[in-house]
């Protein structure tokens, strides 16, 4: 088991990995390993899975934030960790021909993935930018609503990752998120883990410190929209009843 705590290495194992993953070399993340049926039990439909490319449909989700998002007509929507356009693609069926989809992600295969995903689909309205969730490509207030789905637990700085989250939103934009969160502080050597950080784990922050993280750069009506317990075939007795899939939603001040 590789082990680390310079995030420079952490950035380099999970983008080394999700290139992977992109081009088909590689299973997902610890917390989703098989496509279709991760998806069902994480709050995806099968319609929804039928409507949009087959290839977007990575298994690497730990909920379905575009199913409690709310997404209206002509909105911008910006997803954080795209992967390969699965939550894009549903989020532009809803924004319409009016609206705008554009997922940022921080590793170029993935990238690739889902350029090509949305040119094989058609969907004009949906756009993909490499990016880091620390420093991403957009202009100040420019989004309506950010999605995520099991990505910001990747991040290495996640308070970093809230406040550009919270600097890209318009005023009285909002945010809904889905992520792994813990119950209490894990092991030391599950948290110097970089097999455990590319699999969500190791960088998942206590679920009250997560909540407090972004409250601290200026959220408001911080509300938990659906929550339970995780649990996977191959989690460790020292991890069970220790992980949570949380799906929460934020708005920025107006």
């Amino acid at each position: 088991m590789s082990d680390t705590k310079n995030p420079d290495d952490v950035k380099k194992f999970v983008r080394d990995l999700y290139g992977k993953i992109a081009e088909g070399k590689a299973d997902g993340c610890g917390c989703c390993s098989s496509p279709s049926p991760v998806e069902l039990e994480v709050g995806y439909s099968q319609q929804d899975l039928e409507n949009i490319p087959g290839e977007a449909v990575l298994g690497l989700g730990c909920g379905n934030p575009t199913a409690l998002a709310d997404i209206k007509e002509g909105e911008t929507v910006l997803d954080l960790g795209s992967g390969g356009g699965i939550d894009c693609f549903l989020a532009a069926r809803l924004t319409g021909k009016t609206g705008k989809v554009i997922g940022v992600d921080m590793t170029e295969k993935m990238i690739n993935l889902a350029r090509k995903n949305a040119a094989e689909g058609g969907y004009d309205n949906v756009e993909f930018r490499l990016g880091e969730l620390e420093n991403l490509p957009l202009e100040n207030n420019s989004i309506d609503l950010i999605i995520s789905n099991c990505v910001i637990n990747l991040a290495t700085d996640k308070s970093k990752a809230f406040s550009e989250a919270f600097r890209v939103l318009k005023p009285g934009g909002r945010m809904m998120v889905s992520d792994l969160v813990v119950t209490e502080k894990l092991p030391e050597h599950i948290r110097r883990s970089l097999e455990a950080w590319a699999g969500c784990i190791a960088g998942a922050m206590v679920r009250e410190d997560y909540l407090n993280a972004i409250e601290t750069v200026g959220f408001e009506n911080i509300s938990v929209e659906k929550e339970h317990a995780y649990i996977e075939a191959n989690m460790t007795d020292e991890l069970k009843g220790k992980i949570l899939s949380v799906s929460v939603k934020a708005f920025k001040p107006v």
